[in-house]
């Protein structure tokens, strides 16, 4: 292995492990009270005790995000292919698309919580709405950026508007579509902790909020660590497909 990759592959380790030094030295030496900011070792106790409940309610969360991050996908390659497909559709849709994401998604869990009552539904189908959006908009955008002078050429050959959106198209969508779905996947997690901190009784979120409750605050932080590395593996599992899959289109 080269010294340049073994530096990029280090680099990640050695920020993280400085930042949590820097944490448990900066808390120690201001004498930091507990119940403000634990110190790294106070939450890795506190994982060590609770890691039963951490665990059940991890699996749950993750259920969750997954499930409504998977409907995010269907639902937003759909109308992203729709919208970046068609002029008509992208100006009938888009107004109405825009309007919706800028409802705040935690003023709906209320609604959702009449609808569907409490516990999982909600919680997947925030982590759905929350994350479709970016799904729509990149693969709109990777369809409406085919260079025109392609499109040119092969009409000239005789291609077709729906041969030049399966070979042309779909292909140079797919950049901006995995680009897209390293972003979702983080904004599903943010929508299933919010449904669970109102409309759940099991899942990191509900977690959170009953640990808060009793003032265990390495617990809460405990919760924060397990959603972000949750979050960080789902990330990286979509950047190595980004990596197998797109690798064309990258130096």
């Amino acid at each position: 292995m080269s010294r340049s990759r073994r530096r990029e592959r280090l680099a990640p380790l050695i920020t993280i492990l400085a930042f949590f030094a820097l944490w448990e030295f900066g808390t120690r030496l201001l004498d930091v009270p507990v119940f403000i900011l634990p110190k790294p070792t106070d939450i890795v106790a506190s994982m060590q005790r609770w890691w039963s409940p951490l665990q059940m309610h991890a699996l749950h969360t993750l259920m969750t995000t997954v499930a409504g991050f998977a409907i995010s996908i269907v639902l937003g390659s759909v109308l992203g292919l729709v919208v970046g497909y068609s002029k008509t559709a992208h100006q009938a849709l888009y107004p109405l698309l825009i309007g919706f994401n800028s409802v705040p998604k935690v003023a709906l869990v209320p609604i959702l919580i009449i609808w569907f009552g409490l516990g999982t539904i909600p919680a997947i189908i925030t982590a759905c709405l929350i994350s479709f959006f970016p799904i729509l908009v990149n693969v709109a955008t990777g369809l409406a950026t085919v260079p025109q002078e392609l499109e040119d050429v092969l009409r000239s050959l005789g291609a077709r508007k729906s041969e030049l959106f399966i070979k042309v198209g779909l292909p140079s969508s797919m950049p901006y579509f995995f680009a897209s779905l390293k972003v979702s996947v983080t904004l599903a997690f943010v929508g299933s902790i919010i449904s669970e901190t109102v409309a759940s009784n099991r899942g990191i979120g509900y977690l959170m909020i009953a640990a808060s409750g009793r003032f265990d605050v390495p617990l809460v932080f405990a919760g924060l660590f397990v959603i972000a590395v949750m979050g960080i593996l789902l990330y990286e599992g979509f950047a190595f497909l980004e990596r197998k899959l797109t690798a064309w289109a990258y130096r």
